[in-house]
């Protein structure tokens, strides 16, 4: 199965390195903030599956963090558990109520952190999203994450393969190369939209035909994946 990317925000870099070590172990991929603006960044940038967030820090607190993530659109069913200080039972409700799935009191083991993260995103990851997706022959699977056709592996960069998920998973529908970038890419990359054609020109490429007309031009607009002619 696919690693998993957790975001750790932390003020506190030891605790962060306890929690990022503890997770390697198993198996989750791992990326760090030390406050809630770097974060925020990353969130946008990197697409984490899940974020543990520390409920003290300097600055923007854990909260108004998880607040904010709750009210923007791209961001609202990211799963949150925050990290809180022994016994503070207000700080557990407050933390619920602004949006986290879960609390852990510090100091917590790392097994027992590992299987609340566990049970977060067993309950987080929406039925079918895990599963195969099949047009014309073309198979992709999101947890090995492999793509072929009839069978026969297809070899292709990890961006192509964002991108024919994306499509595969939003067909029939027209797409502008800003919001492919912004999808695929993430909204904090600055990249040039003609960089879309390039990968669309090496997607199609890698599908070879006849899978490559599933990937349509749309003039004056951008793309749409359609097994329709």
């Amino acid at each position: 199965m696919t690693a998993k990317t957790v975001l750790i925000v932390d003020d506190e870099a030891p605790i962060r390195e306890m929690i990022a070590v503890a997770l390697e172990m198993a198996d989750y991929r791992v990326i760090e903030a030390n406050n809630a603006q770097s974060a925020h960044a990353m969130i946008v940038d990197h697409q984490p599956d899940l974020v543990l967030l520390d409920w003290m820090m300097p600055g923007t607190s854990g909260v108004e963090l998880a607040r904010r993530l709750k009210r923007e659109e791209t961001t609202a069913e990211l799963p949150i558990i925050m990290l809180t200080a022994k016994g503070e039972e207000d700080n557990k409700i407050q933390g619920l109520e602004s949006g986290a799935d879960d609390y852990i009191t510090k100091p917590f083991s790392p097994r027992e952190l590992v299987a609340r993260l566990k049970a977060v995103l067993r309950r987080a990851t929406p039925r079918g999203v895990e599963d195969p997706v099949e047009v014309d022959g073309l198979m992709l699977d999101p947890v090995s994450h492999r793509v072929s056709i009839d069978g026969k592996s297809l070899e292709m960069g990890p961006t192509e393969y964002r991108l024919l998920q994306f499509f595969m998973t939003h067909q029939e529908r027209a797409y502008t190369r800003g919001q492919l970038l912004d999808q695929v890419w993430g909204g904090n990359v600055y990249v040039e939209e003609r960089t879309v054609d390039v990968h669309i020109r090496r997607l199609r490429k890698a599908l070879g035909e006849p899978h490559q007309q599933l990937i349509q031009t749309v003039r004056g607009t951008g793309y749409r994946f359609s097994a329709k002619v």
